[in-house]
């Protein structure tokens, strides 16, 4: 993408109601929406978050398919997450916002057991051991998790790679987590919920037609 591209995509993000973009200070400082997303969205519907959100495809399949809930797509990256924002916009989804930041801040984002469900969507694997701190189910992302979700609140993992299904699975039952459901190929096998089939990113259909299985698990964070 050129420069003057993500430029536009910034100031236009700027403008859009769905979007937005506090600095770290202010998100520290005593961000204005946490614990108060009700607020944000003037109901008190279940509230989704996608981390990682990228175009914001997922973020915007899902609010259009499930319009009891709210969706909140979190990246660092505006100008991608730009163009879910404007379609969200164009087709009136007010049960969908996006959020600028980085997801190692969650816990500084929402309150206590605000959250009802959390999607991860192809995240990067970060496969290099040194890189096992940015892992977005590590077990420091996972005490985040826990505390901003509902007790009965359930994260889902789909991903492309079969490292990063691997060493989560690995790590759930380490930690003796609830798995609720787990799949090496979703699409080949019977049984995997409507919400992991029936919606695709970009780069997912790029890894499937590359003949790519998508893998997906599903799984609750308990006390121990």
């Amino acid at each position: 993408m050129g420069s003057k591209n993500k430029l536009k995509r910034f100031k236009e993000n700027e403008t859009f109601s769905n979007v937005i973009q506090p600095t770290r200070e202010e998100i520290l400082d005593g961000f204005e929406w946490k614990g108060n997303w009700t607020s944000f969205f003037k109901n008190t519907k279940p509230i989704v978050l996608e981390l990682g959100c990228g175009k914001g495809e997922y973020t915007v399949g899902l609010a259009q398919k499930n319009p009891n809930k709210n969706y909140i797509g979190i990246d660092i990256k505006g100008a991608r997450f730009w163009r879910g924002a404007k379609t969200a916009l164009e087709q009136n989804f007010n049960n969908v916002a996006f959020l600028r930041t980085q997801i190692e801040l969650i816990d500084h984002l929402f309150g206590e057991n605000e959250v009802d469900e959390i999607w991860i969507t192809f995240p990067d694997p970060q496969i290099k051991y040194k890189r096992t701190k940015h892992r977005l189910t590590n077990p420091i992302f996972l005490k985040k998790y826990q505390h901003i979700l509902k007790s009965e609140g359930v994260v889902n993992l789909k991903t492309d790679s079969e490292f990063m299904h691997g060493y989560t699975l690995g790590l759930l039952q380490g930690l003796g987590y609830e798995i609720l459901y787990a799949n090496h190929d979703v699409y080949r096998n019977e049984g995997s919920p409507s919400d992991v089939l029936e919606i695709q990113t970009f780069y997912e259909n790029q890894y499937l037609d590359e003949g790519k299985p998508i893998t997906y698990i599903q799984f609750r964070i308990t006390d121990q």
